[in-house]
């Protein structure tokens, strides 16, 4: 069998590596005459599988050890809700930062809890750009900052961190970024990621939150949404999605043999960093994003004749080039090239584009 490109932003490709070695293990993991998805949670088996994986991540990105890393169930969505009911606390508001599709979500969602103020929004700008540091109009009372790092839709990022003012707590939603290159995580007091983009299989997400943070939920929260009984249980208040956090620790492993994130970024910028002179360099195509704020992970870019479309899609499809549609919401091409998908794909896709163009709209 041949393996095509993956460029969906999400379930997003997976090392080969890894899903080799879970094939190994699948019918029996480590001479145990079962798979890990049969295992209990609770057993010394499992328990190890996981420790481990939390040892790789915190060894992978330098998490401080006041830190809390846990593996919860379902996305970032989740999150929306999950962030304001832990953290709203005894405060009557949270500022957020307006940047796409998804910051947008977490906006509407947190404001079922409590009074959000959106500090700064790029929305009358087609969310082409982000707002820069001196724009941010903190609240000094707030109960916390929120962003997303990177808009997985609109294909933008943060370049750089937001700092906070009067010690008011940064949270960051890091979904399509985490792993793709060295971060400090000092400088936020919690980090969430929906996993299915550089951390294994949909279903699982990771926070990352200062154990400072623990005791401010609300007293109503349901308890599978507390952070603190999480935190208590070593994220087995029940039973965790056992499989997609053991093929997470499989990424892990990968990626340390890959030289780490700062082995992995020099990639990640390379490949974009290509991609993006390709883009430039055309007629046919254009990336709207501001040149600061374009993204790694998540390419974007709309074709002059957008009649070309579909001949585009299925030729990419037929030459092993998959998931190339934009998000519904938005339209044109959409290239996501996570730390698993290799240069050689990168180069491919480029080869595509250069002969689509030639064939379709020469000079």
């Amino acid at each position: 069998m041949t393996r095509a490109y993956n460029f969906c932003a999400g379930p997003a490709a997976l090392p080969e590596e890894v899903l080799l070695q879970a094939r190994e293990e699948m019918l029996d993991w480590h001479g145990k005459g079962l798979s890990v998805m049969e295992m209990s949670h609770r057993s010394d088996e499992f328990v190890g599988i996981a420790q481990e994986a939390e040892s790789l991540l915190r060894e992978l990105l330098s998490v401080p050890q006041d830190y809390k890393v846990l593996f919860l169930q379902g996305g970032a969505n989740l999150q929306f809700s999950s962030v304001p009911l832990n953290l709203l606390g005894s405060h009557s508001s949270a500022d957020y930062i307006d940047t796409g599709i998804w910051s947008n979500k977490a906006v509407k969602e947190a404001a079922r809890y409590g009074k959000i103020d959106v500090i700064a929004s790029t929305a009358d700008q087609h969310y082409h750009r982000v707002p820069q540091q001196q724009e941010l109009k903190f609240n000094k009372d707030a109960a916390y900052v929120h962003y997303c790092s990177n808009e997985t839709i609109g294909g933008l990022e943060f370049d750089y961190v937001p700092v906070t003012e009067n010690g008011v707590p940064l949270v960051c939603d890091m979904s399509s970024t985490i792993l793709s290159r060295p971060i400090d995580v000092a400088q936020y007091d919690m980090i969430y990621a929906g996993a299915q983009k550089n951390i294994g299989p949909a279903g699982l997400c990771l926070v990352i939150i200062k154990e400072s943070l623990l005791d401010r939920e609300v007293s109503s929260i349901p308890t599978m949404m507390s952070y603190r009984v999480a935190a208590e249980n070593d994220s087995m208040y029940n039973t965790p999605p056992t499989f997609a956090w053991y093929l997470s620790g499989l990424v892990f492993q990968w990626l340390k043999r890959q030289g780490g994130v700062a082995a992995i970024g020099e990639v990640n910028a390379r490949k974009a960093s290509k991609l993006y002179a390709a883009i430039d360099e055309s007629r046919l195509y254009a990336n709207p994003i501001a040149v600061a704020n374009r993204s790694w992970m998540n390419v974007p870019f709309t074709l002059a004749d957008t009649g070309l479309e579909k001949a585009f899609l299925k030729e990419a499809d037929a030459a092993g080039l998959l998931n190339l549609k934009g998000h519904r919401s938005v339209g044109g091409m959409r290239a996501s090239i996570y730390n698993a998908v290799p240069e050689a794909a990168v180069d491919a896709l480029i080869d595509f584009m250069h002969a689509f163009e030639k064939k379709y709209y020469p000079a």
